[in-house]
This record gives structure tokens, C-alpha cells and sequence, in this order.
């Protein structure tokens, strides 16, 4: 009797640490892993394009959507898949007009003042995504040709936006600083 008792005492203590345990291996899971660069640039007639620097596996296609602190309340804005997976290297597709070698999903809508949108690069099975770039009006306004907005991810996770030259985006945006 008195095994049985103490055996009920410890699984009474040790269940909310199972518990506490179970949520934080099942919530470890929830993200997916970061292999490609999504960016921003403009053509010279400034079309806005996405930019994707897949830096070593595969992204199947883009999102871009309107920025809330509610995730419940983000709205598509607009969205590519790619006619074949993007594999290592950078492709630039025009967010505004049909391109070959994407399938346009959900068309771009016109961008608004005062709002912030996001651009992502992901696959269909979730194996692989890209770190996002958020922008505004301003933000695609300054853009140039040949330039392109995107963030930088240093190796101990501080973030920050910067606008660079293609070539210098190609060779460093896979690296962490």
C-alpha cells in the first residue's frame, strides 16, 4: 500500500513536468528551417521584382502579405509558385506581370500607404523556407535598379534591413556576418 501511495505522490509531481516537457518537443517543431534569402529590387522601368537567393536546397515558390501583429488577421497580397523547384543561386520574377517560369496564384494587389507587406519564399511540403523582408511604399520607392532590399542575418540572430548591390546580395546574404 504504502509503494502504491508514494508512486501516486511522484507521478502527481512529475505530470506537469511531462507535461511542460511534451509542449516544449511538440512546439520545437513549429518552425521551419531558414535556407534562402528573399529580397526585393525594381526593373528599370520600375516594375517591382522578387528577388530569391536560395542558398543550398529548394524553395517551390513566394508570398507576399499584408503585415499584422494578429496572424489571424494577415492577408495574402499576393503569391508565385515556381514551374520547377529554385535550387542554389538567386531568381528574380516581376511581382506586377506574368513571368516565365512562375505561375502567379494570387495576383499583387496595389500596394497601399501606411502598410507593411512581407515577402517570403517557402516550399510546398514545408521542408525549407526563406527569412522574410518586410517593406512599405518608401521602402520600394527607394529602390534602384540593380539594388536590392532584404535582411541580414548575422550568426547571433540580430537583424537588419539593407538595401546592397545585386552582386554584393549574391555573395554575402547566404554567409552570416
Amino acid at each position: 500500500m504504502r509503494s502504491t501511495v508514494l508512486r501516486a505522490r511522484v507521478l502527481r509531481r512529475l505530470a506537469p513536468v511531462a507535461t511542460v516537457g511534451a509542449t516544449l518537443t511538440a512546439l520545437s517543431g513549429c518552425t521551419v528551417p531558414v535556407d534562402a534569402v528573399a529580397g526585393l529590387s525594381v526593373t528599370a522601368d520600375g516594375h517591382l521584382l522578387g528577388v530569391m537567393l536560395v542558398c543550398g536546397h529548394h524553395i517551390d515558390g513566394a508570398t507576399v502579405y499584408v503585415a499584422d501583429p494578429d496572424p489571424d488577421r494577415e492577408v495574402t497580397a499576393g503569391a508565385w509558385t515556381a514551374s520547377h523547384p529554385l535550387t542554389e543561386g538567386v531568381t528574380t520574377w516581376p511581382l506586377d506581370a506574368p513571368s516565365a517560369g512562375w505561375k502567379t496564384t494570387t495576383p499583387l494587389r496595389p500596394l497601399a500607404a501606411r502598410t507593411t507587406y512581407v515577402l517570403y519564399g517557402w516550399t510546398k511540403d514545408n521542408s525549407w523556407s526563406s527569412t522574410s523582408v518586410d517593406f512599405t511604399l518608401p521602402d520600394r520607392t527607394a529602390l534602384r535598379p540593380g539594388t536590392v532590399l532584404y535582411d541580414r542575418v548575422t550568426e547571433d540572430g540580430e537583424e537588419s534591413t539593407v538595401t546592397g548591390p545585386l552582386a554584393e546580395f549574391k555573395s554575402t546574404a547566404c554567409a552570416r556576418d
